[in-house]
């Protein structure tokens, strides 16, 4: 699919409903006009589609003059269109809460099952679309990431100036996370400790795994509460590999309540939003790069012990 807009970068078109427009470079001159080319070049959208979208002139060139079903096709063109679901979207039945906003920053309490970013089938039943609907932030970038799966505190940017400033203090690891997870209890440990392992792609494009040779990824492990065969941990990553806590809980022999990928990768349940991972990004903390005000950001979430 296109690629979305640098923030400093001129846009002839405007956010829509929360939708930022996406953008494509053409690398070939080729015969037949933008219709064939766009259904050649995006198998997953229909002819139809495509060409509702350029008689409703929703498909620009660089300068916003809309194209039509016959305009050339040159090399060095960008072009620019709105990212449409040919399905309608299920609505996801849980709703983000805003934990803070200023000039610079925004943070965020993420529910279960809402992505952050559009993708896949997911457009308008995302978090920064939502966001971008509701508060009319043109500009509103995720400065890290959460899985779909996993609620809780997630920091967004709205400040083109300053955002590189806060970016970093991510690519520096400064910045304090805190998780908690329900999971089984984890035999043979004194806690807390700390995990370590080499973690790399798995087989399957969605999960990671584990192999021998030097750790790349680390968490520290506590022990909050246990109820029965349930315990509540509460887990700080040192680093931020894709999966990661998921991957080190279920290695350790005790995988996070309704964990759907690990330790075996099930059946997609769809729109199936009854069994919630029990993941919670519980808190982050960090100083602030531009005022030098120490913050910290808490979830107001708490995860599920009946499962």
């Amino acid at each position: 699919m296109g690629r979305q807009a640098d923030a400093n970068a001129y846009v002839p078109l405007p956010v829509r409903g929360g939708v930022a427009p996406s953008y494509l470079w053409l690398t070939e001159t080729l015969p037949g006009g933008m219709l064939r080319f766009l259904a050649g070049r995006f198998a997953d959208v229909t002819l139809a589609s495509w060409a509702a979208r350029l008689q409703r002139g929703e498909v620009v060139d660089a300068t916003g003059q809309a194209l039509a079903a016959d305009s050339p096709v040159r090399n060095g063109m960008r072009i620019w269109y709105y990212r449409e679901l040919d399905e309608q979207e299920t609505p996801i039945p849980f709703r983000e809460r805003i934990l803070f906003q200023d000039a610079h920053l925004l943070v965020v309490d993420k529910p279960h099952f809402l992505p952050m970013i559009p993708t896949g089938r997911f457009l308008h039943e995302t978090l920064l679309v939502r966001l971008k609907a509701q508060l009319e932030l043109p500009h509103l970038t995720p400065i890290h990431r959460l899985d779909r799966e996993t609620a809780g505190v997630v920091i967004f940017s709205h400040n083109v100036q300053t955002r590189g400033t806060y970016q970093s203090m991510f690519q520096k690891r400064v910045v304090k996370k805190v998780y908690e997870a329900l999971a089984g209890p984890i035999e043979g440990r004194d806690f807390p400790f700390t995990y370590k392992s080499r973690m790399v792609d798995g087989d399957k494009f969605f999960v990671m795994t584990e192999e021998e040779g030097e750790p790349n990824s680390e968490t520290l492990i506590e022990v909050i509460e246990r109820r029965g065969d349930i315990v509540r941990y509460r887990l700080h990553p040192h680093t931020g590999r894709k999966h990661q806590l998921r991957l080190h809980l279920s290695s350790l022999g005790a995988p996070i309540l309704n964990d759907a990928f690990y330790p075996v990768a099930l059946p997609c349940k769809g729109d199936d939003f009854s069994a919630p991972l029990q993941l919670l990004a519980r808190a982050i903390s960090f100083d602030d790069p531009i005022t030098g005000q120490p913050r910290t950001f808490t979830s107001e979430r708490t995860l599920d012990w009946t499962g």
